[in-house]
């Protein structure tokens, strides 16, 4: 690597991270001024956990980011199997664009979309919509993830399993499931941070009762920011960073 590309590569990484180091290390400053450094404390990390309103966002998103990633890491799951295991089916084509569209399409569309569709068969707004929502937003992650540890393993292990007897779905319980929990888990995890991230769908598609962690810090940096939501923003980006991490040495494992 010459060094003018190591200076170009350095300079996008600081100019990505730059601003979230900022941002934790403002979160223990002890002034209530965010552009004023006032020694170090932690006097918001109080403040922030007898905020009602926010700790019930959290809540929310908790519960919304568990449900959508658990539906979206069993369809998703069986999205791959049926697109690596059952061959070239008639509306494979169909079904894969299907699984994979919410990837590629913007989160306006896909909020809006999905917000005339619940209006349309008369479906309240609320956690349950948020769910659906984020599952077929993350379901084709999932997919990604495990089809691509499933073009990987070897099929002969399951070959055998059903040569000496045993029936498909033992071969799935017994083999090919072991085999693909570190994908699966990276897929559930992956999903759970894109759920747990999520605003502009979940703005889409809440209703009353259902505000979410980032809408809540949305709806608070508008009115302007203070060190609470530092402190807010740095536990959120601890998490989504372990949740990245596990994920990325899972799939590492699942690579070796």
């Amino acid at each position: 690597m010459s060094g003018v590309t190591r200076a170009a590569l350095w300079l996008g990484l600081g100019f990505l991270y730059a601003p979230i180091l900022v941002l934790v290390a403002y979160s223990f400053n002890a002034s209530a001024l965010v552009t004023v450094w006032g020694g170090f404390s932690t006097r918001w990390y109080a403040a922030l956990f007898s905020d009602a309103p926010l700790i019930a966002a959290a809540w929310v998103s908790l519960r919304v980011a568990v449900l959508a990633s658990l539906i979206a890491t069993v369809l998703g799951t069986l999205a791959a199997l049926a697109m690596e295991r059952h061959g070239r089916f008639r509306g494979r084509s169909l079904f894969m664009g299907l699984v994979y569209g919410p990837m590629v399409m913007p989160e306006v569309m896909i909020g809006l979309s999905l917000l005339l569709t619940f209006i349309g068969i008369g479906l309240d707004r609320g956690v349950a919509t948020i769910v659906i929502a984020h599952a077929t937003f993350c379901t084709g992650f999932v997919a990604v993830v495990v089809s691509a540890r499933l073009r990987g393993l070897d099929r002969s292990l399951e070959e055998a399993a059903a040569d000496l007897g045993a029936g498909p779905l033992r071969v799935l319980g017994t083999v090919t499931l072991p085999l693909l929990a570190p994908a699966i888990v990276a897929g559930a995890l992956l999903a759970f941070t894109l759920s747990l991230d999520d605003l502009v769908i979940a703005s889409f598609v809440s209703g009353p009762g259902a505000t979410t962690l980032p809408m809540r810090l949305y709806s608070q940096v508008r009115l302007g920011v203070n060190p609470e939501i530092n402190a807010a923003s740095t536990l959120l980006v601890g998490l989504v960073s372990v949740a990245v991490l596990t994920a990325s040495i899972l799939t590492a494992k699942r690579g070796g």
